[in-house]
């Protein structure tokens, strides 16, 4: 069974720690893995070659490998370079996610692409737009996702919800549809695959402990507020 036939109609667990926080370590990496492959995760989205190593060895489960680097004079942070691909390929990633926006980075998004395939591994492209996903459709990439709308200037905006309308689109395509970005509920990954998609990847929600602790104190906060202000209006 190919990657996509085991991805295909089910859960991707992101398993990225917030970078520099108490969880970001391979070895917690690893345990998050494998928690949720014990929870009926079909595959995983890991980031740096030394995680995806590590992981490689724990499970046979598809893995999604990424590296994400800060670079001067460019908003691209996704498997941006040659090198990375190289790495990815080495460390045992049977899918490699690749930032398939417009913007400049180091080395060309077509470049980067082709490097995957000419190594035997499946192109993800992380897209923020429906002519992100045609153009790498166009150039070779089996698996689409919705990853980066809500993230670029051209996508950016006031709204928290994921990007249906993208995935939609994506799902007239000839291509794997990986529904990805903002899917913290399950009710939102349900509404993914009535959408179209064939896949959808949760990290937040599952992986970044930080995050899911910062919603509950803000609804908390919120609601001692409310009280308060209450309080006062009734005194």
């Amino acid at each position: 069974m190919t990657s996509l036939e085991q991805l295909q109609g089910g859960l991707v667990v992101s398993c990225q720690p917030v970078t520099g926080g108490a969880m970001d370590r391979t070895d917690i990496v690893v345990a998050m893995a494998l928690a949720a492959i014990d929870g009926g995760a079909n595959g995983l989205r890991i980031e740096g070659a030394r995680n995806v190593a590590t992981v490689r060895m724990a499970t046979d489960k598809p893995i999604i490998g990424l590296v994400k680097h800060e670079v001067d004079r460019t908003d691209v942070r996704i498997t941006s370079r040659l090198s990375d691909v190289e790495a990815l390929v080495h460390a045992g990633a049977d899918i490699i996610a690749y930032d398939a926006t417009d913007r400049p980075r180091q080395d060309d998004r077509d470049v980067v692409l082709h490097a995957i395939l000419a190594h035997g591994c499946i192109a993800m492209a992380d897209c923020s737009t429906f002519d992100d996903a045609q153009q790498a459709l166009d150039q070779g990439a089996q698996m689409l996702g919705s990853t980066l709308s809500g993230y670029t200037a051209k996508t950016e905006s006031a709204s928290d919800r994921p990007d249906l309308a993208l995935v939609s689109a994506l799902n007239r395509l000839d291509a794997f549809v990986m529904a990805e970005g903002r899917y913290n509920s399950p009710d939102l990954a349900a509404k993914a695959f009535i959408a179209g998609a064939d896949a959808v990847t949760v990290g937040s929600a599952i992986t970044r402990v930080e995050h899911i602790v910062g919603w509950f104190k803000t609804a908390i906060d919120e609601a001692t507020r409310a009280e308060e202000h209450d309080d006062v209006l009734s005194s």
